[in-house]
């Protein structure tokens, strides 16, 4: 897995600072995962400067797509491993130019121990087994604290703020600013299509949100992109999913769901062996039959 920026351009979305600053993010910090999917990857916390890391396919191999990475972590990590880098790399092979997005967190702990056993709780509580008509419908069912909300507006607004940036410099890439999509994890996926319900941002050509995503009950525009999306259906956030999906194809706009037997949440570019595994096959399939 390549580290976050190690041999790629890395470009700052604010060079003056960001609109809006949340307040009292130590230190940005870098860390190896020590358990669970993505054991031995490196994750990131603390971000308050949001970046694009550049990936671009050998000389000859380009087909013209880029597409914005946004990795995932509950508004506190940044899941750069398998959501992010190893993502950017994958797309690489398959010709696509991939800007992997490092956004605005909201603050944790600056003593790692103390970080992890916190962290360590939350997965615990995503991994509990729930029956399906007790899973939440809305992730403001179970995270709604006025630090979650601040840092997820600010990763929205770097989320615009990337879509802008590679639009500026698609040809600098030999992309042409209606090639660009978005595929987005957990929170990475919540955010991707916060900003595509969002009248302030242009539309992207496509939007894939994996095990995540809402529209918190707005109207999904007209011309909102086509939608893809993945999640397993032992994952805590599968119904959140299926309403997106719902709201979706409700609105008339073109939209595919795959809800995988098994699989668990935050599978990534992890494979377990297990049916989720299959969703980058299907992605690249859908990916190809929307740009033609």
């Amino acid at each position: 897995m390549t580290e976050p920026g190690h041999g790629h351009d890395v470009i700052r979305l604010w060079p003056d600072g960001p609109p809006t600053v949340i307040e009292g993010v130590p230190d940005e910090a870098a860390y190896t995962v020590k358990a669970g999917l993505a054991e031995g990857l490196t994750f990131l916390r603390n971000i308050s400067d949001p970046t694009l890391t550049v990936y671009t396919p050998p000389d000859g191999s380009a087909n013209g797509i880029g597409i914005i990475v946004v990795p995932g972590g509950g508004w506190t990590i940044n899941a750069w491993g398998h959501e992010g880098g190893d993502v950017a790399e994958w797309l690489v092979d398959h010709g696509y130019t991939a800007f992997v997005l490092k956004y605005r967190l909201q603050a944790s702990h600056p003593d790692q121990e103390v970080f992890e056993a916190s962290m360590a709780k939350i997965d615990a509580g995503l991994a509990a087994p729930l029956a399906s008509k007790d899973k939440p419908r809305s992730i403001g069912q179970l995270i709604s604290t006025d630090a979650y909300l601040e840092a997820r507006a600010a990763a929205a607004d770097d989320g615009r703020r990337a879509i802008e940036v590679v639009r500026e410099r698609a040809a600098d890439h030999g992309l042409r600013p209606d090639t660009i999509g978005m595929l987005g994890f957990s929170a990475g996926a919540f955010l991707i299509v916060d900003v595509a319900l969002d009248p302030r941002a242009e539309q992207v050509a496509f939007i894939a949100p994996i095990y995540g995503g809402e529209t918190q009950g707005a109207a999904v525009p007209a011309d909102a992109p086509p939608l893809f999306t993945a999640v397993a259906q032992d994952d805590l956030l599968v119904k959140i999913v299926e309403g997106l999906h719902a709201d979706w194809t409700a609105a008339d706009r073109p939209a595919e769901l795959h809800a995988f037997a098994r699989g668990a949440h935050g599978f990534g570019m992890v494979h377990q062996g297990l049916p989720s595994d299959r969703w980058t096959d299907l992605f690249l399939a859908w990916v190809a039959d929307v740009m033609g």
